[in-house]
């Protein structure tokens, strides 16, 4: 079974950065395309990164330019670079890692990250 798990996240200012990884066990990696979601309370989940298994990455309007998603391969790991951070990023993090087309499709039991002064 794969197991995905994330860390970094935390209680950070407004305005200040973090960074979260998720690593993927097994060895399928770079055959995962691999996306960041976040749930706030009583709120939907949404996906807020995305990158392909070719590197193409894709973020949400809220995000864009605040946010940077990266994979190494490697090290079967993709970050979540947050700056700039908002109080409305507040949000339970999830790591999520599927094919394309979804045959198999993974969870991470998230991180909290919480931006309060």
């Amino acid at each position: 079974q794969v197991q995905l798990v994330e860390s970094g996240g935390g209680l950070v200012q407004p305005g200040g950065s973090l960074r979260l990884s998720c690593a993927v066990s097994g060895s399928s990696f770079s055959s995962y395309a691999m996306g960041w979601y976040r749930q706030a309370p009583g709120k939907l989940r949404e996906r807020v990164a995305a990158i392909t298994t070719g590197g193409s990455t894709n973020l949400a309007d809220s995000v864009k330019g605040r946010f940077t998603i990266s994979r190494d391969n490697a090290k079967n790991t993709v970050y979540l670079q947050m700056s700039s951070l908002k109080p409305e990023d507040t949000a339970v993090y999830y790591c999520n890692a599927h094919t394309t087309p979804i045959i198999v499709n993974y969870w991470g039991r998230g991180t909290q990250v919480t931006v309060s002064s």
